[in-house]
């Protein structure tokens, strides 16, 4: 935790079978969340050389203390590119310890999917800043959010007294919350058009083994000219209002919104990503909400779409069946008018 932006670094391992080898750099930044890192992980960045051999070597600081396992790198080439990943030591040891005294590792969980407040989910919702993780879905009953009486839309702003800067931030600081602990929430909840500042207290529990959260759903079924009623156009998707034959084909029964029918792969819109580096956007899809503003045909879509001008933010809400888990995913995808 001492460890500082600038701060001098060794990192020491055996890269390409050289035996400990010694590469010099500096810590370029203290909580990295690096690409397809677990979620709950944080890790120190740096330029020390680290290439292949490297990964479980140490990251020592100028007093030879240990205060990271190396562990990864970006690159496009498979070596070295100027940007490396070490474990802080203080996680390290905790998995260490636990691995030690109770044969596994346990980390908190509140059976919540999550995604971090942004600057056009702020803009829409009148936010002073972008800061805090919203619920896209709660699991089910039972869980640990459930039980506290958390609800899909609210908006995360501290977890046991500390602030949250993003999804990543709080899934790590659950994560790293021991199970069965209480810990107070404070969020915000969507009442009519306003915000309402709440505090609930939440007994976290134990993070599955396996995580049965997918995040692609399989591709669904094709629509026949039948199903489909005259659909609109906004944004570069087209959207179809949803029958009773479509409630079938995508297995939303009950549900209402509109669903995408195709995406321009020439429009903005094709570009816009999940924060997990995904396309934001599938055939199949249900869009339930625009801009605070509950979907349940083409005239209450187009009628809040319409006034919308390059520059705008968008916040949807978003429903799709995942063939694979059996399970509803919701989501929130957030973008700006191109």
């Amino acid at each position: 935790d001492a460890a500082q932006v600038g701060d001098w670094v060794l990192a020491i391992g055996s890269p390409f079978g050289l035996a400990q080898t010694v590469t010099a750099g500096i810590v370029s930044q203290t909580k990295r969340e690096p690409p397809y890192a677990a979620l709950f992980q944080k890790f120190i960045q740096t330029d020390a050389a680290i290439n292949r051999g490297n990964s479980g070597g140490p990251l020592v600081n100028m007093n030879g203390e240990v205060i990271g396992i190396n562990s990864q790198i970006a690159t496009s080439t498979g070596d070295y590119n100027g940007i490396g990943f070490a474990l802080p030591s203080n996680e390290a040891a905790n998995v260490y310890r636990q691995i030690r005294e109770i044969g596994k590792v346990r980390r908190g969980y509140l059976g919540v999917s999550l995604d971090s407040v942004r600057a056009e989910f702020a803009k829409v919702y009148g936010l002073a800043e972008a800061k805090g993780a919203i619920i896209t879905n709660v699991s089910d009953k039972k869980s640990a959010a459930a039980t506290a009486g958390l609800l899909t839309g609210d908006i995360i702003l501290e977890f046991g007294g500390e602030k949250i800067l993003s999804a990543p931030d709080l899934i790590g600081k659950i994560a790293s919350t021991a199970p069965e602990k209480e810990v107070n929430i404070t969020y915000l909840r969507e009442v009519g058009s306003n915000l309402e500042r709440r505090t609930t207290l939440v007994k976290v529990a134990e993070r599955p083994s396996r995580d049965e959260a997918a995040d692609d759903a399989a591709a669904p079924k094709k629509l026949s000219v039948s199903d489909v009623k005259k659909p609109i156009e906004p944004f570069g998707l087209t959207l179809i209002e949803l029958t009773p034959q479509l409630n079938a084909v995508y297995r939303l029964e009950g549900e209402k919104g509109l669903i995408i029918k195709n995406i321009n792969p020439a429009s903005f819109i094709a570009d816009v990503k999940n924060p997990n580096g995904s396309d934001a956007f599938r055939e199949g899809d249900l869009i339930q909400r625009i801009n605070r503003v509950n979907v349940t045909d083409l005239k209450t879509f187009s009628e809040t779409a319409n006034k919308l001008k390059k520059g705008d933010a968008v916040v949807l809400q978003i429903q799709s069946y995942d063939l694979r888990t059996q399970n509803v995913q919701r989501r929130i995808v957030q973008f700006t008018i191109q």
